[in-house]
């Protein structure tokens, strides 16, 4: 499921508020209470488009949680907290941040800073139409792959898939994900989703045996790994 905001906050009562309030504005919201609880959320739903962190969260510190977040995501990153402190607040923006609203606030302030955010955001952020790494070419517009400068001949499951994974380069996408945003159903199995991954390595892999683009995660799903220059 897609949410436009995430709220990472301990206080139950505060998230339900905040999470109420945005969904009954239209902004869908979804919250949890812990960095357990995101890690469980985010292998359940896609990553929201934006973030609300609190720095003191029961189990792990906002701080250590925003380091983790800025390795996987790029979507905006606001910390919401009680604490006063310049250190905290310039920490939070040199860890990743991208802004600092301290409690209390008011939620109608609060919500017109995250649509403010989200359409900042949303504006500036460039639809991927191709993507190209070594001699693999993908171009999302037409739904064709290339190796070698030459069209590889594939199914359209197959080029969903490819598509999917490679749209989340360098992020490990969970195989439940695949399942609900590639096949559109949670309940496919495993030995489907093995047999395209195979299909795919032989096409686009220099040795399928030993994969550099399409790499297993074991237990979680699939990553596609790419330089980042690339």
């Amino acid at each position: 499921m897609h949410y436009d905001c995430l709220v990472i906050d301990d206080e139950r009562t505060l998230s339900e508020s905040i999470s109420e309030y945005f969904n009954a504005m239209g902004v869908k919201t979804a919250f949890v209470t812990s960095s357990q609880e995101y890690h469980e959320f985010s292998a359940r739903n896609n990553v929201a488009d934006l973030i609300l962190l609190d720095i003191n969260l029961g189990d792990q510190s906002g701080f250590d949680l925003c380091r983790y977040l800025r390795k996987t995501i790029k979507v905006p990153i606001l910390f919401i907290s009680a604490r006063t402190s310049n250190d905290d607040m310039l920490l939070a923006l040199n860890i990743g941040g991208d802004g600092y609203i301290q409690k209390p606030f008011s939620l109608s302030v609060l919500l017109a800073k995250v649509k403010a955010v989200l359409n900042r955001y949303q504006n500036t952020t460039p639809k991927l139409e191709v993507l190209e790494a070594g001699d693999i070419k993908i171009d999302f517009t037409t739904g064709i792959a290339y190796k070698g400068g030459k069209r590889i001949e594939m199914k359209a499951m197959e080029f969903k898939l490819l598509a999917y994974l490679a749209k989340n380069k360098n992020r490990t996408v969970p195989k439940n994900e695949i399942f609900r945003k590639v096949w559109e159903e949670p309940f496919v199995g495993d030995n489907t989703l093995n047999v395209h991954i195979r299909y795919l390595r032989e096409m686009i892999e220099e040795d399928p045996s030993d994969p550099q683009y399409i790499q297993t995660v074991w237990g979680t799903g699939y990553v596609f790994e790419v330089e980042e220059d690339e």
